[in-house]
């Protein structure tokens, strides 16, 4: 699609409208995420609607296949992908203007659409809200579609949007290391994850796992020669869809049974792969926007009782560190990440100890039930504030 619907692709009410309730009404945007990034709708969407909430989600749902979430009305919008851009924030500014008036409060997921709020106020305005996922400036380091020389001036335009950002919206923090970057203090809700409450299995001896998109900058390359040596023994699964450069690679990898790709696999079934894997692998690379933001799949080995094998990013080496939930590696270092597995296969005792520290670290400490909830008591508390 080129523009956004002009009705939903599935609602609960007959209207592509909220209808009028006393619930608050938000509308959540993204143009950049998938619709189904955990985050946006298995964290926050999901506690919205257990707080009350009234729903719509406006994102590329038909451009990446997805199956608009039950209990919320769902719009379409384009989807933004390298230097495509225009389009999708040019139909996102016009849903927002045609019907943000509608909502209390419109949630933005992507510093793109912060292009589509200006000129939003003379329609009456709902709060506008940016939930802060990640450093973007750093983030645009790593991106192969912006040209090496214009990353710098795209940079500082990102710095400047983020003090534009605080001066007329309301900001979501999603890592505590992301405070520095503004001049105003925010509240931070943090990439915490669903945790079992009963103790997930031990781990197992045979199977190695990864969650989360493939990228190079995520440790694609190791991870497809880590797999080829550990093979036949034990198991490389890698849970995720795989950026245009490594999809290639990971298939052949797969075809020569070197490892197991899922592919894209919803969050909640993905999660129940994890429990009883004899470890969790973020063999990210050296990179500014990884040392500040906790690894989402770091926490989720955590809450599935797997050991967590990671590189030395500040975030990931603090967070297994600090919990004794597993070990840390050299950047690129493919013979020591082989050598730890292989040392945790013999010993059995270490690998539980590992596993059980984490689960009893994320149950304490990383649960979304408690930041979800909190969460939506604020997202409720601003929406129902009184609009001027």
């Amino acid at each position: 699609m080129t523009q956004e619907s002009s009705a939903p692709l599935n609602t609960t009410a007959s209207s592509a409208f909220p209808s009028v309730t006393s619930a608050p009404r938000v509308l959540i945007v993204t143009v950049v995420h998938d619709p189904d990034d955990a985050r946006i709708r298995y964290r926050q969407l999901t506690a919205l609607l257990a707080a009350g909430v009234e729903v719509t989600y406006a994102a590329p749902f038909e451009a990446t296949h997805r199956r608009p979430p039950d209990g919320v009305t769902a719009l379409e919008l384009p989807r933004a992908a390298g230097r495509q851009r225009f389009t999708a924030v040019s139909a996102a500014r016009r849903l927002l203007h045609r019907i943000g008036p509608e909502y209390d409060l419109v949630l933005l997921h992507d510093p793109e659409l912060l292009l589509a709020v200006p000129g939003l106020d003379r329609h009456g305005p709902p709060l506008v809200v940016w939930d802060v996922h990640e450093d973007t400036a750093a983030a645009l380091r790593m991106k192969s579609w912006l040209p090496g020389p214009l990353r710098p001036a795209a940079g500082l335009a990102v710095r400047a949007a983020e003090r534009w950002a605080e001066r007329r919206c309301r900001l979501l923090l999603a890592e505590e290391g992301y405070r520095s970057r503004f001049r105003q203090d925010h509240p931070v809700v943090p990439n915490s994850v669903p945790v079992p409450e009963h103790q997930p299995p031990p781990p197992g001896d045979d199977r190695v796992v990864y969650l989360g998109r493939i990228t190079r900058a995520r440790g694609a390359l190791e991870m497809i020669e880590l797999g080829r040596r550990l093979a036949p023994q034990m198991r490389l699964e890698l849970i995720g869809p795989a950026d245009g450069d490594v999809a290639g690679p990971i298939a052949l990898a797969h075809a020569e049974g070197w490892l197991v790709h899922h592919g894209f696999v919803p969050n909640r079934r993905a999660l129940g792969l994890l429990p009883g894997a004899l470890a969790g692998l973020a063999l990210l690379h050296d990179e500014p926007n990884y040392a500040v933001s906790r690894p989402t799949k770091v926490m989720e080995y955590m809450a599935c009782g797997v050991p967590v094998l990671t590189t030395p990013n500040a975030a990931a080496a603090e967070l297994v560190g600090h919990y004794r939930s597993g070990t840390v590696v050299p950047f690129g270092d493919i013979d020591a990440a082989e050598t730890m597995i292989r040392a945790l296969r013999h010993d059995v005792e270490r690998r539980e100890r590992l596993g059980s520290a984490g689960w009893n670290a994320a149950r304490a400490d990383l649960d979304w039930r408690t930041d979800g909830k909190q969460f939506a008591e604020l997202i409720r508390s601003w929406s129902l504030q009184p609009r001027h």
